[in-house]
């Protein structure tokens, strides 16, 4: 589709959950981005806070992977508007650093090869969790193209057709994309349960293992908003030959705050 007559999307929580001046929003990131060396990756999970509690982790992965100039990102969606699970296939999304573009050939294929994503923007209009990765996305590497996709399903057949769609439509198309889940851990308990919850759902993600996250999450009752993304991730990173996962960073709001009462976690993970 020709980028004139795309939809436009305009920024939604830019000047809340980040600076919403270009200037300030790149003075932001460069504190934050880590010291790397890049490795090659297929996927991470990343965390979706206001840069003040998540941006440091966010920071540390994106200086620690070599990044392409097109990215794949999976969210939860925490609006409850749109379908269980939309992919946006073509439009603008207008931010404080510039314009990002969807890869309208990449999303379509993506979709031609699911069975659980249906085309759909009012799922995305005021969804924060893919927004807030695209600033580092754009410092880091520029001009950025993107395929977002907004999930509220937790079951596996599900999160396993998305994952091979995404899977599928790169080795069609030979395109070398990085695949971001941005996910939040445990929400709202101490830290020291925090802890223990995140813990158990981070090894299920270091064993590589999409499905037993899932029933992980549900049986602990872990407050894990993007479990539903990261488990797509992962079944998608595997069929593309996936073979490690490393916990880069883990902290709490509690880490910024000092107040460890009720906390929420952010982990920071690498897929290759």
């Amino acid at each position: 589709m020709d980028p004139l007559m795309s939809p436009e999307r305009n920024a939604a929580v830019a000047g809340q959950f980040y600076p919403g001046k270009r200037d300030e929003l790149e003075r932001t990131i460069k504190k934050m981005i880590g010291p790397g060396p890049p490795r090659s990756a297929l996927g991470v999970i990343v965390p979706h806070a206001g840069y003040i509690y998540s941006g440091p982790v966010a920071g540390d992965v994106y200086g620690a992977v070599e990044l392409p100039d097109t990215f794949i990102i999976l969210g939860p969606n925490h609006t409850g508007l749109g379908p269980a699970a939309s992919i946006m296939t073509s439009g603008i999304w207008n931010l404080p650093a510039g314009e990002a573009y969807i890869d309208s050939d990449l999303a379509q294929s993506i979709l031609a090869n699911s069975k659980t994503l249906t085309a759909d923007e009012s799922a995305h209009v005021f969804e924060h969790s893919i927004e807030v990765q695209i600033p580092f996305l754009q410092y880091m590497v520029g001009n950025v193209n993107f395929v977002p996709i907004v999930l509220m399903l937790t079951s596996a057949d599900s999160c396993r057709d998305v994952g091979e769609a995404i899977a599928s439509a790169l080795g069609e198309r030979q395109a070398k994309a990085l695949i971001v889940a941005s996910s939040d851990m445990t929400h709202y308990e101490s830290q020291a349960i925090a802890q223990e919850k995140d813990d158990l759902a981070l090894s299920r993600v270091l064993a590589l293992d999409p499905g037993s996250l899932l029933d992980t999450v549900r049986e602990n009752q872990i407050t894990m908003c993007g479990v539903a993304p990261a488990a797509a991730m992962l079944y998608a990173a595997l069929k593309l030959g996936a073979s490690e996962a490393r916990l880069l960073k883990y902290q709490t709001s509690g880490d910024v705050t000092g107040d460890y009462s009720q906390v929420v976690g952010y982990a920071g993970v690498i897929v290759s």
